[in-house]
């Protein structure tokens, strides 16, 4: 399995001769680069046209995140893995209304699906399963539009949000779900996590011939990569959600992890580190997958879900959803 770099320190990348280095001014370290999928840069860092075209020859993605640790924007190098045919039917997917409600639907159905394996595992949190479950049979068959669905997918998030009241510590009570900015730790930590699930899901895409700015829940729109934004929903709840829990209830995060500046709450830098070391671990976690006799990474769930779209796309296999059967 090739690597992710989390960077958090202020520094440089640097290429002399055939080797990559991240420096600061302590210490120089070299990086494994053929061992490499992706870099998620959070510090200060310089790098120039040299280091950028070395790592463009391994592929690398380069994820970028601002000083309050969300993502900003990514590098990504000309891609290898193209096919017209699968952009163009994945176009025809959109500009079909029928196909396209299809595909969002089951980006939603499996959100709300992992929203209530979550909650199962809590009984503080029943009542909110039984909202949420009322909420989705009851809506789920007079949806005949995207905004349609994407309004019952708003609504049975908050309530999931606010069942978080019932099993996390009083420190981090939720309040109502804030964006932009999160002014509250829970909201920070939801947005940090989302932020890099978003950003993980665009590497998987890359290494695809899928198009990651053509979408089917979320508009596709100028300045965003719409189509991770909606494989991200599966694994928002599977994946950032879960990281959340075990950190909180354990304490491994506390209130001491955050900082605040101008209504906007962010994780500092030591919080940071371990909230990115225990997302690592969930990604690297395999599960024994019941149709490949094989096992497989969370980080490999994400990239079955491009090529599933893939045979969708082409008429192989109509797309189904992953449902943690786990």
């Amino acid at each position: 399995m090739q690597k992710t770099l989390y960077i958090t320190s202020n520094g440089r990348l640097r290429r002399k001769d055939n080797t990559l280095y991240f420096e600061t001014e302590n210490e120089k370290k070299s990086i494994d680069i053929e061992n490499v999928e992706q870099i998620h840069i959070f510090g200060e860092v310089d790098l120039n046209t040299k280091a950028l075209n070395y790592i463009s020859q391994y592929g690398i993605v380069l994820h970028f995140y601002n000083y309050y640790g969300f993502y900003a924007g990514s590098f990504l190098p000309r891609k290898k893995n193209v096919s017209g045919d699968v952009v163009v039917r994945q176009a025809l997917h959109y500009l079909d209304r029928e196909k396209r409600i299809f595909l969002a639907y089951c980006f939603v159905e499996s959100a709300v699906y992992h929203m209530m394996r979550n909650l199962r595992e809590r009984k503080e949190a029943e009542t909110f399963l039984i909202a949420i479950e009322d909420e989705w049979e009851r809506g789920k068959f007079n949806i005949s539009t995207v905004a349609e669905l994407m309004g019952l997918e708003g609504r049975i998030r908050n309530i999931y949000y606010q069942s978080f009241n019932q099993f996390l510590p009083e420190d981090f009570a939720m309040g109502k779900r804030e964006k932009r900015p999160p002014t509250n730790p829970i909201n920070a930590l939801i947005s940090f996590g989302n932020s890099l699930i978003y950003s993980h899901t665009l590497s998987q895409i890359y290494q695809t011939q899928l198009d990651p700015t053509i979408s089917f829940l979320h508009e596709p729109s100028e300045k965003r990569f719409s189509l991770s934004l909606d494989i991200s929903e599966i694994f928002k709840p599977l994946i950032v959600d879960t990281v959340i829990f075990k950190l909180l209830n354990n304490s491994q995060l506390t209130l001491e992890h955050f900082d605040e500046d101008l209504n906007y709450c962010y994780l500092n830098q030591e919080g940071r580190k371990i909230f990115l070391k225990e997302l690592q671990k969930k990604l690297e976690t395999t599960v024994r997958h019941r149709q490949l006799n094989r096992n497989v990474s969370y980080k490999g769930f994400i990239k079955l879900e491009c090529y599933k779209l893939i045979k969708h796309f082409i008429g192989d296999q109509v797309y189904s959803p992953l449902k943690a059967w786990w």
